[in-house]
């Protein structure tokens, strides 16, 4: 790719089964998994720079720019091979801090896989994911650009189809901190691990989020709008939260049901994706 301008997409993840199989020595936990995109995320714009300058606009409220994954994702690339090209960057953010839907992870995977590009780097999914994985757990699912069953700390893949509903996002206004919920003594760190076959067999009519009891206790805001959604439509907490989401066979439910929502929570409808927006713009 040659163009020194680039816009791209950095779509949201749904958790749509969270199991917490045990606790590793180190204290991270293991986990299964099954992560989907929607077609809802922030949007990202690259502009080369010819002297190896990164720079980043605009700061997001309560994260330190040093912090800011796309700059960590931007210099971590720059560093792979001695790179002197740079970059502005642009970052459109729609999706929330502390919500569950990848936001951050997503943002770095996009700033990974579009300045290969736009420097004409010519690295490897396997490789961008190995960099990811540095940056967190939940960047290399967004490297690789497939819905997936996850497992380890959610870095080991395996592609799946899932189906691809409607589903509506809602944000119940606070922001879940996930080391808390990890950290909590009441989660639950034992769920008998499971085959994918299994997971995919029992459908999303079996699947639940292992993180839900804990986030409920902590974060009643959540409770509440888990306790409303869930009357309405099947409702499940994606990640650590804060965000719930409700699958809807067609977008009219959708619809229906935001006009219920509107006024009392921030909310978004979505389509389910099994391959991402990034690969599908970038051909990867």
């Amino acid at each position: 790719m040659t163009d020194a301008t680039l816009t791209l997409p950095a779509p949201a993840k749904l958790n749509r089964l969270l199991h917490i199989v045990g606790r590793r020595p180190d204290g991270y936990h293991e986990l299964q998994t099954l992560f989907q995109f929607l077609d809802h995320g922030d949007t990202l714009r690259f502009h080369r720079r010819d002297d190896g300058e990164i720079h980043l606009a605009p700061e997001i409220p309560g994260v330190a720019m040093e912090e800011n994954l796309i700059l960590r994702a931007a210099r971590l690339l720059q560093a792979e091979n001695g790179h002197r090209l740079g970059a502005e960057i642009h970052l459109e953010k729609r999706l929330p801090l502390g919500g569950g839907l990848g936001g951050g992870s997503s943002d770095a995977a996009t700033a990974l896989l579009g300045l290969d590009a736009l420097w004409g780097l010519g690295l490897s999914l396997d490789r961008l994911a190995e960099l990811g994985l540095t940056l967190g757990a939940d960047v290399p699912v967004f490297v690789r650009g497939h819905a997936a069953w996850g497992e380890g700390v959610g870095e080991r893949l395996t592609p799946v189809a899932l189906d691809t509903p409607w589903f509506v996002v809602i944000h119940p206004g606070v922001a879940v901190s996930t080391p808390a919920v990890f950290g909590a003594d009441e989660l639950t760190r034992n769920t008998p691990p499971i085959t994918m076959a299994r997971a995919l067999q029992g459908g999303a009519s079996s699947w639940c989020n292992d993180c839900e009891g804990t986030v409920r206790v902590l974060y009643p805001p959540v409770a509440e709008v888990l306790d409303w959604l869930s009357s309405r439509a099947p409702a499940l907490l994606t990640g650590t939260g804060a965000c719930v989401f409700a699958r809807l066979a067609r977008e009219s439910d959708a619809d229906r049901l935001l006009a219920e929502i509107a006024g009392r929570w921030q909310a978004f409808k979505a389509r389910g994706l099994n391959r991402s927006p990034l690969h599908d713009v970038l051909g990867r």
